[in-house]
């Protein structure tokens, strides 16, 4: 259960639609690529909970305080988060999906957990560059 909680976390949370429209519904009020993104994970999720268990509706929890967060947080950046920011946050959640991938595989065994701070580090080094 716990697995299956932590896998489907990582694969909801750190998706370039994750940021992407936390990023858009924060500073436009277009909320229009979360529910893209609603309806995209909804279907994964009864695929994933067919084979994982019950976990992975305990996702639904952490999906919505980090996609949450975000949204709340672009609102109040808006200064910072310029389209560049905004592209390489989106860049590296998309390296992080493809480890997840790997992970789920059992190609390579990678802590993604451990690598999320990752997303946030693009976008202080895109404000530095």
């Amino acid at each position: 259960m716990a697995q299956a909680f932590v896998a489907t976390s990582l694969i909801y949370c750190v998706g370039a639609m994750a940021i992407t429209g936390s990023m858009e519904s924060g500073l436009t009020g277009n909320h229009s690529t979360l529910y893209a993104k609603s309806m995209i994970d909804g279907i994964s999720s009864v695929i994933f909970a067919s084979t994982m268990g019950i976990g992975v509706a305990f996702s639904a929890i952490s999906v919505f305080v980090y996609q949450g967060t975000l949204t709340l947080l672009a609102g109040q950046l808006s200064g910072l988060l310029t389209d560049v920011a905004v592209r390489e946050m989106t860049a590296t959640g998309g390296i992080l999906i493809v480890a997840i991938g790997l992970n789920v595989l059992g190609l390579k065994e990678t802590r993604v957990g451990n690598l999320i701070p990752a997303i946030f580090l693009a976008l202080i080094f895109s404000m530095i560059l």
